[in-house]
């Protein structure tokens, strides 16, 4: 299940989400051009789990090379599907969520998503070796308070049917919901396989719920005279 895009058009220009976008986009260029670098480069800036549950152990880091991968990973992605995908996501949710809280709410909104992301899945997953990066548990978070703001608001989606494609128009609600069960399903389904897979199921868990709440506080309020 894919959204194409959203009939719920914003009041204002989304400069964050594009900012966001831009800056992304960047980075991963940045990322291209490392070379055999690039793997110590995301050893560096990515959140390693291990190594921060080894800093937290034995003091093996400083506490910024501790702390800072948990905001630095999301502007990191492991390649061209990765970054589209979650920028197309970020485009798609992102203007109405930004026009609705305001430019500086959303953008301190997005950020306490990510990080939100990052440490659920650190705590589900401490002594995992793997790096994490990307911005999706972030955009996790856009998605929650899109599904919270707009839930009727109608998305073009995507839909498989069978072995064909169906474009539909559901509910942000629906289409979102879909997307939540998926991410739980897939976490548990990655505890009861030996492997770990290449998505942070749990840090879009994470995300995703941080944004239910989180728009709660961040919404302006109404104003009544």
């Amino acid at each position: 299940m894919i959204p194409l895009r959203d009939r719920n058009p914003s009041g204002a220009f989304p400069l964050i989400t594009l900012s966001l976008i831009l800056v992304n986009t960047f980075v991963f260029l940045y990322e291209l051009q490392l070379g055999p670098a690039l793997g110590k480069f995301l050893l560096h800036y990515a959140l390693v789990p291990a190594h921060v549950t080894g800093s937290l152990q034995y003091g093996a880091l400083s506490l910024p090379d501790t702390v800072a991968p948990f905001f630095t990973s999301m502007f990191l992605h492991g390649g061209w599907l990765h970054l589209i995908m979650n920028m197309w996501f970020l485009w798609i949710f992102g203007d109405n969520v930004e026009d609705t809280l305001g430019a500086f709410r959303y953008l301190l909104f997005y950020f306490l998503c990510g990080l939100a992301a990052a440490f659920t899945h650190f705590l589900i997953q401490p002594s995992s070796p793997i790096p994490v990066l990307g911005a999706s548990g972030a955009i996790a978070g856009v998605l929650g308070a899109y599904a919270v703001l707009f839930p009727g608001a109608r998305v073009v989606t995507l839909v498989p049917v069978f072995f064909f494609l169906q474009i539909v128009e559901l509910p942000a609600l629906v289409v979102l919901g879909l997307w939540f069960v998926l991410q739980i399903v897939s976490g548990w389904f990655e505890f009861l396989t030996p492997m770990q897979a290449g998505t942070a199921w749990w840090a879009h868990i994470g995300g995703f719920v941080a944004g239910l709440f989180l728009v709660l506080l961040f919404r302006p309020r109404r104003v009544s005279i």
